[in-house]
């Protein structure tokens, strides 16, 4: 058996990121980024990989360029698509309450 969902998400990254990074954060929180599932995956990729990458300077002394890799091999596994149609779907519902 070679299933990879965990916890109710495509994967074990997917379901970690969006616990670890988008936890509370709301289609409003998205300045200005269409609800289109494509778009928001692109900014929530592009966002996660700031807050992760942020304080990494490649030309400080303790940079390990091992840990990137790792991290954006993590990264390559997050379902982005699907953080994205979770966050519509909640905001779908929100509206209607």
């Amino acid at each position: 058996m070679n299933d990879k969902t965990y916890n109710g998400w495509s994967n074990y990254a997917t379901w970690r990121v969006n616990l670890e990074v988008f936890d509370g954060m709301t289609l409003e929180d998205l300045n200005n980024v269409e609800i289109e599932p494509y778009e928001i995956g692109q900014y929530l990729k592009d966002y996660a990989e700031e807050c992760i990458f942020l304080e990494h300077n490649p030309n400080s002394p303790k940079y390990c360029n091992l840990i990137e890799d790792y991290a954006r091999a993590f990264l390559s596994d997050v379902n982005w698509y699907e953080i994205a149609e979770h966050m519509i779907k909640d905001h779908i519902e929100e509206k209607q309450e």
